[in-house]
């Protein structure tokens, strides 16, 4: 080969790899601006989730976490993934109406938490593991289920931050995305609910201060995890209403996107004349306006799914 040829071909190839290396780039960057976007569902998504480890010996919890979160990948990548790269390409339209059905189950789930617990009812706090295998499968599917709303919820949020690159650019940053989600949340989770024995290990030390520690852990962290768990069912509601709210308000006409732009006007307006903490108040009006949908709508719900089981039993 000529020499010219071979330094035409060595430029050839410098100019592939800046290029393979530029898109990279690209996707790195974009799934790191998705992932930023996602991240109030995140922590949602981290609140949620131990909830459903209560009354778990401590043997299984981390069995538990790791098969939530192989469910949790499998939900992103087999179900959500392709669903929303399809949708987005060929029926965009249908993409709000997914997700306000998936705010409706959310805060269903949420609003039947909170009438639980007002109606006085007590759950059996036997551990899953004392009542057989079978209860160990309904917790994770039941957190399975769960976290199949909140990751369409992030996965939806990280693909509407790339969706003007190309597709296969998509692919890429959401499969980053994907993974890099799972892998935080619940390596946050597989954390608080294994901080207990983190405690009486350094309870068990020679050093006062650590034993103090040690001590100090144990005895939070049983209160940690139920406000972990009001918090969790808090988060049902938020993000359920605060996805009924956005979508209603983007496609809808009306008093339908009326509750959209009242809190949004007021957010703003918070936001405009609080000084230094406009953003975080107007967030939290935002918040609690979210709630209060999640919670209104998920009671209405939940008297239907009371009530068409009576009427069942009535014309029977």
């Amino acid at each position: 080969m000529a020499i010219g040829g071979l330094i035409g071909l060595l430029d050839d190839i410098a100019a592939l790899a800046k290029l393979s290396a530029a898109s990279l780039d690209d996707v790195s960057t974009a799934a790191g601006r998705a992932t930023v976007k996602a991240a109030g569902v995140v922590v949602d998504d981290a609140a949620v989730t131990p909830q459903y480890l209560h009354g778990v010996v401590a043997e299984r919890e981390l069995a538990i976490v790791k098969q939530i979160a192989l469910g949790s990948i499998r939900n992103k990548l087999v179900f959500i993934l392709p669903a929303a790269l399809l949708l987005n390409h060929f029926l965009p339209g249908l993409l709000p109406i997914i997700l306000m059905m998936g705010g409706t189950y959310l805060a269903f789930e949420g609003a039947e938490k909170v009438w639980h617990k007002l109606s006085g009812q007590h759950d059996d706090d036997k551990p899953a593991v004392e009542k057989g295998p079978e209860a160990e499968k309904k917790i994770v599917s039941g957190a399975i289920r769960t976290d199949l709303i909140l990751s369409a919820e992030i996965m939806v949020i990280a693909l509407a931050t790339v969706s003007h690159q190309g597709f296969w650019s998509q692919l890429a940053s959401l499969v980053v995305v994907a993974f890099v989600i799972t892998v935080l949340v619940y390596g946050v989770v597989a954390l608080l609910v294994r901080m207990d024995d983190v405690g009486l290990q350094l309870a068990q030390r020679d050093h006062s201060g650590v034993q103090a520690l040690g001590r100090g852990l144990v005895t939070a962290m049983p209160k940690v995890l139920a406000t972990i768990s009001v918090v969790g069912t808090i988060a049902m509601l938020w993000v359920g209403g605060h996805i009924l709210m956005v979508n209603l308000g983007a496609e809808g006409t009306g008093w339908f996107n009326a509750p959209y732009e009242w809190v949004h006007h007021i957010e703003h307006a918070i936001h405009e004349s609080t000084g230094a903490f406009g953003s975080t108040l107007g967030w939290s009006f935002n918040t609690l306006c979210s709630a209060v949908i999640g919670f209104l709508v998920g009671s209405v719900v939940v008297g239907v799914s009371r009530l068409v089981p009576t009427q069942r039993a009535h014309s029977k």
